[in-house]
């Protein structure tokens, strides 16, 4: 694919750099991943051998990623947000790694393994000039893929190898449900070590032959203004992203965009209201889908709570004995498709994938009559009171619902009685005048007004901030330790 897009659009964009002038060319990049093919075969890497892309710089990053998959190895992204250290523990985690490719000013190294540098000017790899690139390959790689590890926030972190096969069905798929072309415009500032930038970013722009602008983070200052001078057609967002962005400011959404994106978390619907008419992609995805499972139709009304409809796949809600659950009742999300793994590296978590090929998601929901997915939240959080189920979504949109409130985060506090309890945690919007006490109480007695009695936290607490993942999710496991144990409160 990237040979027939450098042969028959050369000069087109590629991926443009929001922060300059530098872009990459279909051209260009076809011609870069031929270098580093030829530096992989000449270093030694072997089919399947492990890339480390430890690169901070999107661009490069796009360039040694694509050429590891293209060229039948496996691409491995690091975080470089992490210490030094992280390519060893990923390649450790690997038993194991060929190469590492990073930018960092202090080498990054795994034990064993060689290093390359890339020019971030020309995408060859650092010596490399542009005559001296091979006209092309003479051999016919086998599939490449990339291995991602889950946050392994209950133990050792699962590994999920994604064959390129499967990544480019969930691309063709993202691609087609958002009618994507070459026409369009893309931006996103999310993190290109995580799934979602990868498929839905670069390789669902690639199958569609568009341009791509990507930023390093987000950035709210001048955003509105960047994507009007990008001519920016769609963006990429999660909700954190679009939080900031509906309760900052007035929307200065540019004429040309079509619509926005949002993954990664649940949408608030609070927030989804705050955005008014902008049409508005709502998906639900994870690691072993290769990014998205379902996602909310361009042309279909906003259904409150719902995160759209499967695409590519099936979605079943099960109860706890595995019955599928009929229409709108909440149970287990288990999902099936040609974009679902069907295990992990090293045989890990056996017990989360049936004999039919389904997989547990960890994910509690419901699916209606017509195949719209909703979400209550992952198996983890959902707080059981007393035999009552809590879903914390409920809860966090009622908070939400006062203007003062940027995020909410529910989670279980444990209770000797009642086995465990709500506690809320809210960020208040930055330029707001917050009386953190006023707003407990007016929060407090929202509550009150909005929920039953066992759904309401029984302490809300106002903070500057919660731990979050590089996507901008919030740590839900991390937040549950903030949560310290209680005596009794009134039943």
């Amino acid at each position: 694919m990237i040979a027939d897009r450098g042969a028959h659009g050369s000069r087109r964009a590629y991926l443009e750099d929001a922060r300059s002038e530098r872009v990459l060319t279909y051209g260009t990049l076809d011609r870069a991943v031929s270098a580093w093919t030829a530096v992989f075969d000449t270093i030694g890497v072997p089919a399947s051998g492990a890339v480390l892309v430890d690169l901070g710089d999107p661009l490069s990053f796009a360039v040694v990623h694509l050429a590891a998959v293209a060229s039948g190895r496996r691409a491995v992204p690091v975080d470089t947000g992490q210490p030094t250290t992280e390519p060893g523990r990923l390649g450790a985690l690997l038993g194991g790694a060929s190469l590492v490719v990073s930018d960092r000013d202090e080498d990054a190294t795994v034990p064993g393994a060689p290093s390359a540098r890339i020019d971030p000017g020309t995408f060859l790899p650092t010596g490399v000039r542009d005559g001296d690139v091979p006209s092309d390959v003479p051999e016919t790689p086998g599939e490449g893929s990339v291995v991602l590890f889950t946050s392994g926030s209950t133990g050792t972190p699962k590994g999920v190898e994604l064959p390129e096969s499967q990544l480019l069905f969930v691309a063709r798929a993202v691609a087609d449900h958002n009618g994507l072309t070459a026409d369009d415009r893309g931006f996103n500032s999310l993190p290109l070590f995580h799934v979602n930038a990868e498929v839905v970013g670069l390789l669902a722009t690639l199958v569609a032959g568009a341009t791509l602008v990507l930023d390093r983070r987000f950035r709210r200052t001048g955003f509105w203004e960047l994507l009007a001078d990008r001519r920016v057609t769609w963006l990429n967002a999660v909700p954190a992203i679009l939080a900031v962005l509906a309760k900052t400011g007035p929307l200065a959404f540019p004429d040309g965009l079509r619509f926005v994106r949002s993954a990664s978390a649940p949408l608030p619907d609070p927030v989804r209201a705050a955005l008014g008419d902008v049409p508005l992609v709502v998906s639900w995805g994870m690691t072993e889908g290769a990014s998205q499972i379902t996602a909310t139709p361009l042309d279909a009304p906003a259904r409150p709570g719902s995160v759209g409809v499967p695409v590519g796949c099936e979605v079943q809600a099960r109860d706890d004995d595995g019955r599928v659950l009929g229409p709108d009742h909440v149970g287990a999300l288990w999902v099936r498709g040609p974009g679902i793994v069907d295990h992990y590296l090293g045989g890990r978590a056996a017990e989360r994938f049936d004999a039919d090929g389904w997989l547990s998601t960890g994910d509690v929901g419901s699916v209606a009559a017509d195949g719209w997915v909703s979400l209550a939240g992952r198996s983890d959080d959902v707080i059981n009171r007393g035999g009552e189920k809590v879903y914390p979504s409920e809860v966090e949109d009622v908070l939400l619902g006062d203007a003062r409130v940027l995020e909410a985060v529910v989670v279980g506090r444990p209770h000797d009685v009642l086995g465990a309890v709500p506690v809320a945690y809210v960020i208040a919007q930055p330029e707001a005048d917050v009386d953190p006490v006023a707003l407990v109480a007016d929060l407090t007695a929202r509550a009150e007004s909005g929920l039953t009695r066992f759904r309401r936290p029984v302490e809300i607490t106002v903070v500057p901030d919660l731990p979050r993942a590089p996507t901008g999710k919030i740590r839900r496991a991390e937040v549950r330790s903030m949560a310290s144990t209680v005596g009794e409160v009134e039943t």
